[in-house]
């Protein structure tokens, strides 16, 4: 376990783990036999209930958010593994994720920064209305077109896109979306603070996941999204979640 730890924190290929450590095989290969059972997304999911039961909320959310973030990736990750994002003009990856109203994770998929929003937005919202069936309500950006608001509705799911105020430039807190932006944010940086997002330590694994080691890396990349949410969560279920008065949802 520390010596996934000391990977994720230090984003080292596998095979430079340092020699305090066991053999690099056997810590990917438990890391590897833990992703396949589920136990990152199972350890996420424990502490977002406990953070939501320390908040009076049910365990499992009612409403969701939806958004996704384009990520530069490092010069050793394979062509097809990596698109471009015309809007952005990044090449790179790009991070869908799923959070409740508080900014904890529910869901993440990591594709090509050429994949659109809206085709992974279904797939998103067929992932949360399986895994969290009390959820009915799906707050998105104005990228999620008519299929994904079609699918979500076949769903049960109301998705409903969240606009910039017109002729707003710059920064702007958008309600509902802030709290995507939080999560975005925690699964990048390692945040020394709560509600207040510091500059600190990027996520390296993020941007270079998987090492050299021929194993799936968007599933990597997915992976070690939510080990980062599992280390926000251990700080949140131990701390009060600063609300703004208008987000009570």
């Amino acid at each position: 376990m520390n010596a996934i730890l000391y990977a994720d924190r230090t984003g080292i290929p596998w095979r430079h783990l340092p020699h305090d450590f066991p053999n690099w095989t056997t810590v990917y290969g438990y890391f590897a036999a833990w992703q396949e059972d589920g136990v990152f997304e199972r350890l996420t999911g424990l502490l977002r209930r406990l953070v939501r039961a320390s908040e009076g909320r049910d365990g499992e959310p009612s409403a969701c958010v939806l958004d996704s973030q384009t990520i530069k990736t490092s010069a050793n990750v394979h062509r097809t593994g990596q698109g471009t994002d015309a809007g952005k003009r990044i090449i790179g990856r790009k991070r869908h994720l799923g959070c409740d109203p508080l900014g904890l994770l529910l869901t993440v998929l990591v594709t090509a920064a050429s994949v659109s929003d809206t085709a992974v937005g279904v797939q998103l919202l067929s992932r949360i209305a399986t895994r969290h069936p009390r959820v009915t309500k799906a707050w998105v950006d104005a990228g999620y077109r008519t299929t994904a608001i079609d699918h979500g509705a076949r769903l049960g799911i109301d998705v409903h896109p969240v606009q910039r105020p017109p002729g707003v430039k710059g920064f702007q807190v958008i309600p509902r979306r802030w709290t995507i932006e939080m999560c975005q944010a925690h699964c990048t940086h390692e945040s020394g603070s709560v509600g207040v997002l510091s500059s600190s330590v990027q996520r390296r694994r993020l941007y270079q996941p998987g090492g050299r080691v021929r194993r799936s890396r968007s599933a990597a990349s997915s992976c070690w999204s939510a080990w980062a949410m599992r280390r926000c969560g251990q700080r949140l279920s131990r701390r009060t979640v600063i609300q703004p008065r208008w987000i009570q949802a």
